[in-house]
């Protein structure tokens, strides 16, 4: 148990409209109360911290408030049968680091059904390199092969040097699939040959596509990240029978299509939404990470933080400057 009256936490605060953050020390008794109270090792920088650090209220209402979506340590007290103290656990999404405080923070307390038990091929540090965004990702992966085989054609990844995308990429290529990553930073190729690509296209070519309602059937599938002209030039090139996967807005959430790529060649989309994603598929999507999908990538692409230098790297997130995963250790 800890021994001290307060625990560290990055700590957002609205002052006359600007959003300003600190390490803050808080007491113990600030906690919200729920079942499970966690002693967080790690958590992981992700966009939607990023928006909440910067006082986006579409992510989170109210402020002071401690962001971070993502958090693993282990159970320092429980009130549910489902975990015992000292074990490990997962928890991610829900509404963790957004309108509750979060994983930027050494503890947090949450309820029982946010929590998933670490699995005992990953580490801590490795769970967080994973994070949402990997969770993201296999969520991705797994509905988008009940579809597509690796025999099919390659897979198109959009957002590639992201979270999301550069896991893709990992489990897409250990899984047998050729992938083409889509890309804004034209100094990323050799990263993203590194986390698994066989093809590099630049965004801005991408985007520059015809805009007929179909375009030439190049891929079996794609994962998007990024939505907007990206997204449905996907879609206007997946060939007959493949599928699409959609988690994310950052460039636009409008698409504007006809419905011929849906009529005329079949084509699926998914929605993938990280967030409510039912606790039986997640358990199922982590046991796929921790063994079958398990790659050195995902991990070699981790740089790890300590709480203090988080502000500097929210910047470059926002930027759109910062790739791979950042891990934000709590315990140093």
């Amino acid at each position: 148990m800890h021994t001290s009256s307060t625990y560290k936490a990055f700590r957002v605060e609205e002052h006359e409209g600007n959003y300003i953050s600190s390490i803050k020390d808080m007491p113990f008794s600030d906690l919200q109360k729920d079942e499970i109270l966690i002693q967080v090792h790690y958590s992981s920088l992700n966009y939607k911290d990023a928006l909440s650090a910067s006082g986006n209220k579409g992510v989170t209402k109210n402020y002071p408030h401690t962001p971070g979506i993502d958090a693993v340590g282990t159970v320092v007290s429980s009130e549910s049968p489902k975990f015992r103290v000292s074990e490990s656990v997962i928890v991610t999404s829900y509404d963790l680091g957004m309108n509750t405080d979060g994983g930027f923070a050494q503890y947090v307390k949450v309820p029982a059904a946010w929590a998933v038990k670490l699995p005992e091929n990953l580490t801590m540090k490795e769970a967080m390199t994973i994070g949402t965004a990997g969770l993201t990702a296999g969520m991705s992966v797994l509905r988008l092969s009940k579809i597509v085989q690796p025999e099919d054609g390659p897979i198109v990844v959009s957002g590639a040097t992201g979270g999301v995308g550069s896991i893709s990429l990992g489990i897409l290529k250990k899984m047998g699939y050729k992938t083409v990553a889509i890309t804004g930073k034209e100094t990323a190729v050799s990263f993203l040959k590194s986390v698994g690509a066989d093809e590099v296209i630049l965004r801005e070519d991408f985007e520059k596509m015809d805009k007929k309602p179909l375009l030439k059937p190049i891929y079996a599938g794609g994962i998007d990240t990024v939505g907007g002209v990206i997204l449905e030039n996907i879609i206007k090139c997946t060939r007959a029978m493949g599928a699409v996967t959609c988690c994310g807005n950052v460039a636009s959430p409008k698409i504007e299509l006809t419905v011929f790529p849906f009529i005329l060649r079949g084509v699926t989309l998914i929605g993938i939404d990280s967030q409510n994603y039912p606790m039986r598929y997640r358990e199922k999507v982590w046991e796929k990470l921790s063994n079958a999908w398990k790659t050195d990538q995902m991990t070699a692409t981790a740089t790890e933080i300590p709480l203090t230098a988080l502000n500097e790297k929210i910047d470059l997130m926002l930027q759109g400057k910062l790739q791979g995963r950042t891990v934000v250790a709590l315990q140093v």
